[in-house]
């Protein structure tokens, strides 16, 4: 079943209907009505306005130097997370999960962010933000599909048109910050020519140049500074120094008591 499908990215569903806030897709011989939901973001600081989220992706292990990538992968594999099945892998999850909340929930202590650049698909015309990959750490040593569906998926509130940015695109910087105590610590920075250009992943992800209409990619995280761990508080940015602008976000973490 397409939403059980950890690896695919959704380049063979056909849109043959649509109402109020519910699409009607075809996928081979299935039907299957699916919700969408809207964000309220900025374009360029610009007038706010309504994006349709119709489906989100989430790119793994995104990593352009070959070695690097293997090494990562060994690394957690000695903490118990599984390889994966190809490099990079996109993982579905669900529309809902894509907030612009200042505050998440998560169950129990365990959980993480990730800062990610982020691809938007709306209108014919291809945008990038900032996100975070808010990950439950527990559950990714035993599923990482599951993992990344169980926390909800902030992303800043301002995108900036593919356009402005494509020329210059590997001068782009990731970085994300922690709060250890009263400390905040620089957790994620580097560039995001660390990760596969955005059209080499779409390509990988729909076969074709653009993404479908709607949708939402998370296209890789920075290894953390001291290593991976929780916070009370992730603030995360993505900087173009050649322009001089900035995109950011911040959010508090809520954990929920976990019954046993």
């Amino acid at each position: 079943m397409l939403a059980q499908d950890a690896g695919f990215c959704p380049s063979r569903i056909t849109e043959i209907g649509a109402g109020a806030s519910r699409r009607l897709l075809a996928y081979g011989e299935r039907m299957m009505v699916l919700p969408e939901q809207s964000l309220r973001l900025t374009v360029s600081g610009g007038r706010e306005r309504a994006f349709s989220v119709r489906q989100a992706v989430i790119a793994g292990w995104t990593g352009r130097d070959p070695a690097a990538l293997e090494k990562h992968i060994r690394e957690l594999e000695d903490v118990g997370v599984t390889r994966p099945s190809s490099v990079p892998i996109f993982y579905r999850v669900s529309t809902n999960r894509v907030v612009t909340s200042a505050v998440i929930e998560v169950s129990g202590d365990r959980s993480s962010g990730e800062a990610e650049f982020v691809l938007v698909q709306s209108g014919g015309r291809l945008y990038v933000g900032a996100g975070s990959d808010h990950t439950d750490r527990v559950a990714e040593t035993y599923g990482i599909a599951v993992s990344k569906q169980m926390c909800d998926k902030p992303v800043a509130p301002e995108l900036w048109d593919f356009s402005d940015v494509s020329g210059h695109w590997d001068t782009l910087l990731l970085r994300s910050w922690i709060w250890e105590g009263d400390r905040r610590v620089l957790y994620q920075e580097g560039p995001v020519s660390t990760m596969r250009a955005p059209a080499d992943l779409i390509e990988r992800c729909t076969g074709s140049t653009e993404l479908p209409e709607g949708t939402v990619m998370f296209c890789g995280t920075l290894d953390a500074r001291g290593g991976v761990r929780p916070s009370r508080r992730f603030e995360f940015e993505l900087e173009d120094p050649v322009r001089g602008h900035r995109i950011r976000h911040a959010y508090d973490v809520v954990s929920l008591p976990i019954a046993a």
